[in-house]
């Protein structure tokens, strides 16, 4: 083995070790997007996997996958030194105190409140905007008439109404999704065909303390454990999203005003 070859393995070796010890899936995740290997550490039977049920078989997972993408390319392994440096700075760092209040359920923070740290969001140092109204709902062309009748409720009431798809600030989706929950005063989200995205959106946002206003076309379409929260139907036709309309127009005026 040439002195270089040992220096580049040792430095692999180094970089294994504190993966090892400290990497989360969304670190993995942000490493694909970084050396452009998204295929190789999503569809790799059992990295991710073996990471999040601790398997014992996760160190040789982790050595194989960042062995291959240091021998794909030399700059794989500056781009993964730079991110490692980046997080071991980040993990020194004090914490601050936590002063932001974000949830716009309550016009006031409770007495007890407690901290938390994400592993799959990173928190925005973004602002909650209280003149925003986000949408969760599917992205499909069926849904469109509904969209376009919540922003027409929403420029008449002068509310900036956005979705996931009208921005891109990250290069992963979830993170827009999270953010834009994040700086929202409230979340309208649509149970129709209960589409499993919407309802992992709208535990976050429940989570985060948001005013959440469910609509659905159907109210079976509802989880149970969602169904004492009061949502407004709708039918798809034209009539029906008029009255989608008019019965929004109500509910938002109360809550922007």
């Amino acid at each position: 083995m040439t002195r270089q070859n040992k220096q580049r393995t040792l430095r692999l070796f180094a970089l294994h070790e504190f993966i090892q010890d400290h990497f989360t899936k969304s670190d993995w995740i942000k490493v694909a997007y970084l050396t452009d290997s998204l295929d190789l550490i999503e569809d790799h039977p059992r990295l991710l996997r073996s990471l999040d049920f601790k398997d014992d078989d996760y160190e040789g997972n982790s050595l194989q996958v960042l062995s291959k993408l240091i021998s794909e390319s030399s700059s794989n392994l500056y781009e993964i030194e730079h991110f490692i440096e980046a997080k071991k700075a980040t993990m020194h760092r004090p914490l601050r105190e936590v002063t932001d209040f974000i949830s716009t359920v309550q016009s006031h923070a409770p007495e007890r409140v407690i901290t938390f740290a994400p592993d799959v969001f990173r928190i925005p140092a973004k602002p909650v905007e209280s003149n925003v109204l986000s949408v969760m709902m599917p992205f499909e062309g069926r849904f469109s008439g509904t969209y376009t009748a919540i922003r027409n409720v929403c420029d008449r009431l002068g509310i900036d109404c956005k979705r996931a798809d009208d921005i891109w600030d990250n290069s992963i989706l979830i993170q827009d999704v999270f953010d834009l929950i994040f700086t929202s005063r409230a979340v309208i989200t649509d149970f129709t065909d209960r589409n499993p995205n919407v309802f992992y959106e709208t535990g976050v946002a429940h989570t985060l303390g948001k005013l959440v206003i469910p609509i659905t076309q159907s109210v079976g379409d509802i989880p149970f454990d969602l169904r004492h929260h009061r949502a407004l139907t709708y039918l798809s036709n034209a009539e029906g999203l008029q009255k989608l309309e008019a019965d929004l127009e109500k509910k938002l005026a109360k809550v922007f005003s």
